[in-house]
């Protein structure tokens, strides 16, 4: 079997694996620059911390969750024939033929990692650190790996239904989304002084984290090939286009609502639309991740107006993006798919059903996300509290937490 690997493909998808791993320092960056100074280093921490526990939990028992044999052919988690990824070597898997068994398990460990980092944006200022050690533990083997398993894992009851999901819109961007908005909601609003404004410290470190990111999205999308062919290629194409797209839009539209250009509103844009393109990135073409990029960058938009009347303090809008903008592309990614593409056949190629297969996908994400991450964080909060003392909110995490500052610029 050895002899089928093919060296190109190998060669992409390891690159494309570095590409993922630094999108997660680039979220740090991204998120670090849009909290207030006394809380950047926490932010910094918490990234860097993911990325440490994750690399180690996904050897362990994490991929085997995922992508192991299906347990009793049930279709929603995966055995555990895989622990400490055992049998995951230098030879071809059952889910891509021409790379060895272990970059496929290297690439996705990247996606294990970059998904719980997405919710830190919610709880950001305000949470206990020994409780977001506890919380990411928890939710990357309770929610991410079974999610993972319905929709890529072979025999995954959603694989199985036929949803097409390229790159991570259930399993990275709806199930982050949502886990989101239920901590904003469980934890409750940040402190508030009458001064407070919540400003960004630093909306330098914010644009040079966009940029990181959408430079690392071409291996997110692009590495989804498992292949350096033409499947690749379109990827990042739409990928990049679309997120062009969507920071055009998000721009113009506040620009219209306040009056000013925002460049965060510029990068916000951005990263809107390579959520939504993300599940389409293998299904469609150029012109239609012209319309997935637009209307990402509208409605995403328009669900932080949502949040902000309705005052959920979901503090880095991760909601608005990445669960609208998750939900958004998997929908559409049924309307727009199209065998110019691929071999799957969306609802402009004459496949309605498919429309139907992708609501059930968001439905199921959107529930088991929502429930398993309340029972996740009130488990948390029983045995060490959630949230820090109003005091050391006030100090900062950076200090309260970590004993540490930012030092003078």
């Amino acid at each position: 079997m050895v002899s089928q690997i093919n060296a190109g493909d190998t060669a992409w998808v390891l690159t494309a694996t570095a590409l993922v791993m630094l999108m997660t320092p680039a979220l740090a960056l991204f998120y670090g620059g849009l909290v207030r100074r006394k809380n950047v280093l926490s932010i910094l921490m918490q990234c860097m911390f993911i990325l440490a526990l994750v690399s180690v939990t996904w050897v362990l028992v994490g991929y085997t969750l995922a992508f192991g044999k299906d347990v009793n052919g049930w279709g929603i988690i995966g055995g555990l024939d895989n622990l400490g990824l055992k049998g995951v070597g230098a030879d071809p898997g059952p889910y891509a033929k021409t790379i060895p068994a272990s970059a496929f398990a290297l690439f996705q460990m990247m996606f294990a990692i970059i998904t719980p980092a997405l919710i830190i944006g919610a709880f950001a200022e305000r949470k206990r650190f020994k409780a977001f050690v506890l919380f990411a533990l928890l939710w990357s083997l309770v929610v991410y790996s079974p999610i993972a398993h319905w929709v890529w894992g072979d025999g995954g009851w959603l694989r199985n239904m036929g949803v097409l999901d390229y790159a991570g819109g259930t399993v990275v961007h709806i199930s982050s989304g949502v886990a989101a908005l239920v901590a904003a909601l469980v934890l409750g609003p940040r402190v508030r002084r009458e001064s407070d404004r919540f400003e960004p410290h630093d909306v330098r470190l914010t644009v040079i984290g966009a940029g990181i990111l959408w430079f690392g999205w071409f291996g997110f999308n692009g590495g989804s090939a498992f292949a350096a062919d033409s499947h690749a290629v379109n990827a990042v194409m739409v990928t990049n286009t679309a997120a062009g797209m969507g920071a055009l839009t998000w721009l113009t539209m506040s620009w219209l609502h306040k009056g000013s250009p925002s460049v965060i509103g510029a990068v916000s844009g951005a990263i809107a639309g390579e959520v939504g393109i993300t599940p389409a990135s293998g299904f469609v073409d150029p012109s239609s991740a012209i319309v997935i990029g637009f209307i990402a960058g509208a409605v995403c938009y328009g669900a932080i107006l949502l949040r902000e009347r309705l005052k959920i303090d979901d503090a880095l809008d991760v909601w608005a993006v990445h669960g609208v903008g998750g939900t958004l592309g998997i929908l559409l990614t049924g309307i727009f798919a199209t065998t110019a593409i691929s071999s799957s056949r969306g609802l402009i190629d004459g496949n309605p059903g498919q429309i139907g297969i992708q609501m059930v996908a968001i439905v199921a994400t959107w529930l088991y996300s929502a429930i398993a991450t309340l029972v996740i964080l009130k488990v948390v909060d029983l045995l060490v509290g959630l949230r820090v003392e109003e005091a050391e909110e006030e100090l900062g995490l950076d200090l309260s937490q970590h004993g540490e500052a930012v030092g003078a610029v």
